[in-house]
């Protein structure tokens, strides 16, 4: 089994030193899956998902990109990257969950791994902010890596 990264020799945290390490493209796929419940999907087939907020699925998109930017600023550890490309897709799972994926990408020494996760989080997170007033019941019910290219090793996970 592998040691954890984000630990010195003697058990402090530590930033992971990728300094010997040679740039490679990098890309990550992350995604969250949301129950809304039948009331707001169908609000959202009906073209109905305008928020005194603003439209809710655009604004989610916009903060899962800003999110995926700061992922440096927000995980412990994390190294700052400069995303070279973010994007964001919502769809509708069911009858009562939609799925946002998000994929990040950029040549550099370290993976984009945090960066998808962080952004299909924030886009998860503002989705259920937007829709509150409608429903208490919504629930994010799973924010997983799907895949990931570049580095060491690529992942792509089994059964989704």
């Amino acid at each position: 089994m592998n040691e954890f990264s984000h630990i010195d020799k003697a058990g402090n945290p530590a930033m992971v030193d990728v300094s010997e390490k040679t740039a490679t493209r990098r890309t990550a796929v992350a995604q969250a899956v949301v129950f809304l419940g039948k009331e707001i999907i169908q609000k959202i087939e009906a073209g109905e998902l305008q928020s005194k907020k603003g439209p809710v699925f655009q604004t989610a998109i916009i903060a899962g990109v800003m999110g995926a930017k700061k992922t440096g600023e927000l995980i412990p550890l994390c190294h700052p990257l400069g995303l070279e490309n973010c994007q964001i897709e919502i769809q509708k799972s069911n009858d009562e969950e939609i799925s946002i994926r998000c994929t990040a990408s950029l040549t550099a020494k370290t993976g984009v791994e945090m960066e998808a996760l962080t952004g299909a989080s924030i886009a998860a997170l503002t989705i259920y902010d937007m829709c509150k007033a409608l429903s208490h019941d919504i629930v994010i019910r799973e924010i997983y890596l799907l895949e990931k290219t570049g580095g060491k090793k690529d992942f792509k996970k089994q059964s989704v």
